[in-house]
């Protein structure tokens, strides 16, 4: 199984092939690619008007979490120092559910980080400097 998309090019020409009188196999021999794409491609060029791709890969699913981006701005003015798993359980109260890396890739996108508050440095005695 190919792992990328061939042409639209070759894709035409093969639907176009098989409008023209020959088989599908007949086409997809003469083109190089497996009966099935022939078939496959026809099938969609019958009921799109064109034997496309779809997209591939992407994003599908961020629009659910952009969808709360207020909510979870209020969240951040109120208490700025929620851990990713206590925004998902504030979050899950209102009924949506995330995983913790929807959310970091939420917080990247929207450039928001949370700096480590400095540590007070000790010396060997034990008192704060």
């Amino acid at each position: 199984m190919s792992s990328r998309t061939l042409s639209l090019d070759l894709r035409e020409r093969v639907v176009a092939a098989v409008s023209n009188g020959l088989s599908r196999r007949q086409a997809a021999e003469r083109f190089g690619v497996s009966p099935a794409s022939a078939v496959r491609w026809c099938a969609l060029a019958a009921t799109t008007g064109s034997p496309a791709a779809s997209p591939r890969g992407g994003d599908r699913l961020s629009h659910r979490i952009e969808a709360q981006a207020e909510c979870i701005h209020a969240l951040i003015a109120e208490k700025d120092d929620l851990t990713l798993a206590e925004i998902r359980a504030r979050l899950a109260e209102t009924g949506h559910h995330f995983a913790i890396g929807t959310l970091w890739r939420f917080f990247a996108r929207h450039k928001i980080t949370w700096k480590k508050r400095p540590l007070t440095r000790r010396n060997r005695t034990g008192r704060t400097s």
